[in-house]
């Protein structure tokens, strides 16, 4: 599969897969990815958005900053991290629980003629 693409999602054959559920979830699972087609490319421009605009942040400070589920978030930057739109910063910070997680950036990838979506 492709490392670069369009992160809201492509036609094309090599093009990174977002929102599907591996053949061994259960159903529910497949489900709930048949649900979220309409709008994972919308939360996954809005977690990317937001990474942009607030610079470095925890999956947490995402969640909060866009009142989004832990489990709608972190697929989205999951997706965004395997399609090289976000990074690891090499930093992290303390979350509520005390414990350090991961800060993310957005990294601004330039690529031949490819436009992000406006949704």
């Amino acid at each position: 599969m492709s490392k670069g693409g369009n992160f809201a999602g492509s036609d094309e054959p090599d093009a990174p897969r977002f929102g599907r559920a591996r053949r061994d979830h259960p159903v529910t699972s497949h489900l709930a990815a048949i649900e979220i087609k309409g709008i994972s490319g919308i939360q996954r421009r809005q977690v990317y958005d937001c990474l942009i605009l607030h610079g470095g942040m925890t999956d947490a400070e995402i969640q909060s900053t866009l009142g989004l589920d832990p489990s709608s978030e972190r697929p989205r930057r999951v997706e965004l991290v395997d399609s090289g739109h976000v990074i690891d910063s090499g930093k992290t910070r303390a979350t509520a629980s005390g414990r350090q997680a991961v800060v993310w950036v957005a990294k601004l990838v330039e690529s031949q003629g490819e436009r992000f979506p406006s949704a």
